[in-house]
This record gives C-alpha cells, sequence and structure tokens, in this order.
C-alpha cells in the first residue's frame, strides 16, 4: 500500500518528538514492502528553528542518517492534493494546518480513494479542547490516538466515532544498545524544560538530586529559559543544547543513568501516557528512574523495567543505589530492554497499524 503522513516535519525533530516515532513506523512499514512518504509545510515551525539554531547542515543530516525515508514539503494544498489522490493511506498528524485537516476530509468525502485517519499525540485535547473542537474530523476513517486517556477523551467529547489507542514507541534500528565503556558521567537528560509545564518537577527531581548527590551529569534540549540554564549551572549540571534524535542513543551510552519527569498535563489529565522518551531510553539500555507517572495501561512493570520516585527524596535514593549497585543498575536495563524488544518498537506499532487498517478496510480501490 502507499501510505502518506502529513506531518509538521518528518526532517526536524527541533522540539518535535513525533518525528521519531514517525520515521521509525515509516521504516517499519517499507520493510514490510509498503511505499511511505511525508509531507511537510515548507514554512515548518519546528524545521524553521532547526535551520535557525544548526544550519542547514542538520537536515543534510538527516537525510545522510536516514536515505531511505522521503519527505516532500509543500507550500499550497494543491501540492497535497495532487499527491493524496494517489494514496491508499493518508495519515494526518494533529500539528497540521486546520484548513489542510479540512480540506484533505473533504477530498475523502468527495469520493477519495484512501483512507484517512487522524494523529494525536498531544495534550491537546485536553490543554486546548477549542482547537480540537475546531477541526472538521467528520469524514475521517478514525484517530489514532497515542494513549488509552486520550481516545476515551475523543469518543466522550464526539470528536470522532472510531477511535484507535496507537501508543508510541522505539525506533530500534536507531534506539539500541551502544557500547561504550566505562560511561564518562552519571546522569544525563534529554528534554524541554516544558513551558512552565515541568518546571518545577524538573528542579524537583532533576536538579536539585543532582546538586545534593554531587552527580556529574548533562541534559540536552531546547527552549530552555535563562532561569533554567542559570537553575542547571548552580547544580553543577552541563547544558549541552539541541541534540539530532539519533545522535541520542551515544549520548546515553556515556551516561550510566537517565530520568523521566513527565509534563503535568499527562500526570493529571492524561495518565498512562508516557510520551516517547522512556521508550527510547529503555531500548537503549540505560537504567531509568521516573518521577510519579501512573502506568494505567500496563505498558511496563515499574519497579522491574525502570524505578519510580514518589518525590525528590526518593530520587535521590534511587539514583545513589542505581550508580552504587552495578547489578540493580544492568536488571534493570536488561529488564527495560527485554519489554521494548517484546511489545513497544515501532515494528510493532506497524503491525497495529495495519490491523487498524484491517477493521476499517483497506481496499481502498473499490470504496464508491
Amino acid at each position: 500500500m502507499k501510505f502518506t503522513f502529513l506531518t509538521h516535519s518528518l526532517v526536524s525533530d527541533w522540539n518535535h518528538g513525533n518525528a521519531h516515532f514517525l520515521r521509525g513506523v515509516m521504516r517499519a512499514l517499507q520493510a514490510d514492502g509498503h511505499e511511505c512518504r511525508a509531507l511537510e509545510p515548507a514554512d515548518g515551525w519546528s524545521r524553521t528553528n532547526l535551520v535557525a539554531e544548526r544550519g542547514e547542515a542538520a537536515v543534510r543530516a538527516f537525510h545522510d542518517t536516514f536515505p531511505d525515508l522521503r519527505s516532500d514539503s509543500y507550500a499550497a494544498l494543491e501540492e497535497v492534493a495532487e499527491i493524496i489522490e494517489d494514496s491508499d493511506v493518508v495519515i494526518v498528524h494533529e500539528w497540521t494546518d486546520p484548513a489542510i485537516v479540512t480540506a484533505v476530509g473533504r477530498m475523502r468525502a468527495c469520493g477519495g480513494r484512501f483512507r484517512l485517519l487522524f494523529h494525536d499525540t498531544h495534550h491537546r485535547a485536553v490543554s486546548a479542547d477549542a482547537e480540537i473542537r475546531a477541526l472538521d474530523l467528520s469524514a475521517y476513517d478514525g484517530v489514532l490516538a497515542f494513549g488509552e486517556a486520550l481516545r476515551e477523551r475523543y469518543l466522550a467529547s464526539g470528536w470522532g466515532a472510531r477511535v484507535f489507542t496507537w501508543h508510541e514507541a522505539a525506533d530500534d534500528t536507531v534506539f539500541r544498545p551502544r557500547p561504550h565503556t566505562p560511561p564518562e558521567r552519571d546522569l544525563i537528560w534529554v528534554g524541554n524544560w516544558g513551558d512552565g509545564e515541568r518546571s518545577e518537577e524538573l528542579m524537583e527531581f532533576l536538579v536539585r538530586p543532582v546538586a545534593e548527590l554531587g552527580l556529574s551529569a548533562t541534559v540536552h534540549g531546547v527552549r530552555y529559559p535563562d532561569e533554567a540554564k542559570t537553575a542547571l549551572a548552580e547544580a553543577g549540571i552541563a547544558y549541552a543544547g539541541s541534540i539530532a534524535n539519533a545522535d541520542v542513543p551515544d549520548a546515553f551510552a556515556k551516561h550510566r543513568v537517565t530520568v523521566h519527569v513527565p509534563r503535568r498535563p499527562y500526570v493529571e489529565a492524561l495518565p498512562g501516557i508516557p510520551t516517547i522518551r522512556p521508550f527510547e531510553a529503555l531500548a537503549c539500555g540505560i537504567p531509568l528512574i521516573s518521577a510519579p507517572w501512573d502506568d494505567a495501561e500496563g505498558l511496563f512493570r515499574p519497579g522491574t523495567d525502570y524505578l519510580v520516585a514518589s518525590s525528590g527524596t526518593e530520587m535521590k535514593t534511587h539514583l545513589h543505589d542505581v550508580l552504587s549497585n552495578p547489578a540493580l543498575a544492568a536488571a534493570l536495563a536488561a529488564s527495560g530492554l527485554e519489554r521494548i524488544a517484546e511489545r513497544h518498537t515501532c515494528r510493532h506499532r506497524a503491525a497495529e497499524l495495519l490491523s487498524i487498517l484491517d477493521t476499517i478496510g483497506t481496499d481502498t480501490r473499490e470504496i464508491a
């Protein structure tokens, strides 16, 4: 089948975690014999910021790293329509311009011979529900929600008749253990400060424990305000700025432990959604300690695949235990890696997507 993904960006992962997942899913589908391409706006916010910060070399690096992936940019609806007409399956990400979301739906309603799915990987359905309510999804064949809580939100709000839970996962063609002996530093965290959505949590579960334990630590991410950089520096944490997602496995390998600090909307309103970072960390075989997060769907085995810290004090204890007990660190790393391999790779999600399409019908050329 021919898959077309309308995404904010495939090329840029600057503050855009969905690019990580989409790359892996496209690779998995292509390995299964399907044809995939992405369409992204020529002036997309993520790509614009990527080039502004790291230059065109960052775009070339994407193509060098993923020569098998195709993404075309568009500036007008007509460019999108021409490609979509020849597709079997079209998946529209929720960051897509609402006008494009509506226009593609109209194409489907007017006899488009493709199955059309809307893909939501964000908390806007809770934090900015008016924006989601404004989208016309009436002609879409289904909605892909990246957690059960989000699926239930769509159903309860009447935003879609057929809504499927489709979690993110690790692209294990990229995220896998990389030997680096011995690790150079203690702790690494990869993520953005969070637009105020987890500032207090980052201080409690990352900055203060690192400072009080005197750990060597590295932070990668973008959109850090001056006060955040100051807090990191005062704690002795090296702020290393932006990093290409494909380079993260090597960065993990140079450190002994990582942490997960979820954004508040996921903890409070959308439990069970871990976002993609824990999947990727566990796939790299690095011990993971998480701030409070309710694994409501049983994706992992808390206490076995990773440790959970209910407070900053407990985070400090867990960090000390993992860093001082090689057997504990090795057991956590092995269990987490095993869980990913069994359930949470992009190959698993590609298979789930094909199953979803079977549910709604994939013989697109027979649609009236």
